[in-house]
């Protein structure tokens, strides 16, 4: 294996990490904002108003994007070994 294959593998990585986490990672950020201009618009500033519905939207988007998550990582992993064969 040479650089430019270690070079490939470390940028599919950075892909992946970044499909797997960019959904749940997008809904907390649209809530968090929202939750933030209602506090502004309000001048309501209480800490549990952010926290509470940040991790029911965290937790129900894990539970949806479970599979999506899952058939990216597997997908990879399954390329990775097929290198792993490959190279032996």
């Amino acid at each position: 294996m040479n650089a430019v294959d270690v070079m490939e593998v470390a940028r599919e990585a950075v892909t992946v990490m970044l499909k797997v986490s960019s959904p749940v990672l997008i809904l907390a950020l649209l809530v968090g904002l929202t939750i933030s201009l209602f506090q502004a618009l309000t001048q309501m500033q209480e800490m549990t108003l952010t926290f509470v519905p940040k991790a029911l939207v965290i937790f129900v988007s894990l539970l949806v994007f479970v599979p999506y998550m899952l058939s990216v990582l597997i997908t990879f992993t399954e390329g990775l070994m097929d290198r792993i064969v490959a190279l032996g």
